[in-house]
């Protein structure tokens, strides 16, 4: 009888040997040139665009783009330059350096055009993620880790990238617009996901992430938040309620944040909820320094004077704060 072969899980696609063949340097025509579209930076401003054409249009191209042939339409791509080649191209220069490598296939393209740009400026980073998704699909890799080694990037990137691939087209045009002054940072989006995407403030029966997400827009847009960072202060005041067993208070406290821009983001703090969760975060602290007292090793400490009299001190404190509260002291 046959033994039954073992099902093995579909190989990922290897990412070894990713380094493309040099093939030379030559004039190529500008016209001859063509954008990749696998470039993670599709978004250039006119300002640093303006100081780089002024630099072309006094010495010229002195450092050559680096291109490939594309077999299949018969054209150059840029895998390094685009903005040298977006000003020659203005300047009406005819002609550009290259450096020509093999041609790659679209993991090689995606991963060479990530290594290539690592060291330069940042970029706006929803492209970067789109350009991550599809790596991700092509590679069937979600690993962090993996990610962040293939790429170059940092592995805090790779996850802020992530969470930007959580929100829909419509949010992810904001961060695609050619206008700087109407783009909408993905910094916004990044600290809002926190809240928006917490379990917790889910479950609220009257909660959608899009009318959410709406709204925190407009409250953006319209200067009603000092910082994106304030995010972090909301996430604070619902998890202190949510400790504090305060679901119904702060879930209506949210909806009026959330349906009214005049209402400020202190409106959230539940008083209660705050004393509920120091005093919580104090029993940890007293639990941990009954535990440091109880194994403490007394030889050890004998001429420690200082530390004698500040346990001496505690005592006496804890003693009068329990008088205080009507709960005799254990002897």
């Amino acid at each position: 009888m046959l033994a039954k072969k073992k099902k093995t899980a579909p190989r990922k696609k290897s990412t070894q040997g990713l380094s493309l063949r040099q093939i030379g340097i030559k004039l190529v025509p500008t016209s001859k040139l063509f954008a990749n579209p696998h470039n993670p930076r599709i978004l250039f401003d006119r300002g640093p665009l303006k100081i780089l054409e002024t630099s072309i249009g006094k010495v010229g191209v002195l450092v050559p783009l680096t291109v490939y042939f594309d077999s299949k339409k018969k054209r150059f791509v840029i895998l390094d330059g685009q903005r040298r080649w977006i000003c020659a191209k203005k300047l009406n220069l005819e002609d550009v350096p290259v450096n020509q490598v093999a041609e790659p296939t679209v993991v090689e393209n995606i991963v060479t055009m990530f290594q290539i740009h690592k060291l330069r400026e940042d970029w706006e980073l929803m492209p970067t993620a789109l350009k991550l998704e599809l790596l991700m699909k092509k590679l069937q890799e979600r690993h962090d880790k993996t990610l962040a080694t293939l790429t170059g990037l940092d592995q805090a990137v790779v996850q802020r990238c992530k969470k930007l691939l959580s929100y829909g087209k419509p949010y992810q045009d904001m961060m695609l617009d050619a206008d700087p002054d109407k783009r909408v940072k993905a910094d916004f989006f990044i600290e809002l996901h926190a809240v928006r995407n917490d379990r917790f403030v889910n479950s609220f029966d009257w909660y959608n992430k899009d009318a959410f997400t709406k709204a925190m827009l407009r409250r953006y847009k319209g200067g009603g938040l000092k910082s994106v960072t304030a995010f972090r202060l909301v996430k604070q005041y619902i998890n202190k309620a949510r400790d504090a067993n305060k679901k119904r208070e702060i879930s209506r406290r949210l909806r009026k944040f959330t349906e009214s821009s005049d209402v400020p983001i202190d409106y959230l703090q539940i008083e209660s909820a705050a004393t509920a969760a120091e005093i919580s975060a104090m029993g940890r602290q007293i639990s941990k320094l009954v535990d440091d007292v109880a194994t403490l090793n007394i030889d050890e400490c004998i001429g420690e004077e200082t530390f004698w009299k500040s346990l001496e001190t505690l005592l006496k404190t804890i003693r009068k704060k329990l008088r205080e509260a009507g709960r005799r002291p254990v002897k």
